[in-house]
C-alpha cells in the first residue's frame, strides 16, 4: 500500500486525495504552535523553498494531542505560521495522530515505520524520555507518534522511507531529502 491510497482533510474542510502528490517527495509532519520544537517550523519552511523546485512538498497536519500545544482553530495556527514563520507549505485541518480517533493515513504511517528511539544527542531527548517512561514504561515498544514534530519521509512512489522523530538534526533529515530528489 503507498499513501496514494489515502484522502485527508485540506485547511478549508474539502477532501484532498494525496494521490494528487504522486510523483513528488514529500515530508509529512505533526505539528504545533506553542511546543519547544515550534521553531522547527523556520527549518522546514527552508527546506520546503530549497527543495520545492525538484518535486518536494511538505504536508503540514497540526496536531493538539500532546500537550494540548496546537489550540486555536486552523485559522488561527495559519495566521500564526504566516506571522512568525512565513510557511507557505500546504497546512491541513487538525488532526489526531495516535487513538481511536488518528486519521488512517497516520494509522498507515506508523505501521510502516514505529518508533526508532530519540536523538541521544539533543537537549530535549532526556526530558521527553523520563514523561514518556512515567505514562507508560514500554512506550519504546510502542509505534505510535511521540510527539510534535514527528516527521515522515515518503518517495515519488508514495513509499515511507523514514520517520525521524522531532529531536532529530533537520541536517540529516535533509539529507535524506536529497537522497529522493
Amino acid at each position: 500500500m503507498t499513501i496514494y491510497n489515502f484522502e485527508v482533510l485540506k485547511a478549508n474542510g474539502e477532501s484532498k486525495p494525496l494521490s494528487e502528490y504522486k510523483g513528488h517527495v514529500l515530508l509529512i509532519v505533526n505539528t504545533a504552535t506553542k511546543c519547544g520544537f515550534t521553531p522547527q517550523y523556520k527549518e522546514l519552511e527552508e527546506l520546503y523553498e530549497k527543495y520545492k523546485d525538484y518535486g518536494f512538498e511538505i504536508l503540514d497536519f497540526p496536531c493538539n494531542q500532546f500537550g494540548e500545544q496546537a489550540p486555536g482553530t486552523i485559522e488561527e495556527i495559519n495566521e500564526f505560521c504566516a506571522l512568525h514563520y512565513n510557511t507557505k507549505f500546504e497546512r491541513f485541518a487538525k488532526i489526531n495522530v495516535n487513538g481511536e480517533h488518528a486519521i488512517p493515513l497516520y494509522k498507515e504511517l506508523v505501521k510502516e515505520k514505529g518508533f526508532n528511539g530519540f536523538n541521544p544527542n539533543h537537549k530535549l531527548t532526556p526530558v521527553l524520555e523520563e514523561m514518556l517512561s512515567k505514562q507508560d514504561p514500554n512506550y519504546k515498544q510502542d509505534p505510535s507518534i511521540k510527539w510534535n514534530f514527528t516527521k515522515f519521509l515518503i518517495d515519488a512512489e508514495g513509499t515511507v522511507i523514514e520517520r525521524f522523530e522531532p529531536t532529530e538534526d533537520m541536517k540529516v533529515v535533509e539529507e535524506y531529502i536529497k537522497n529522493q530528489i
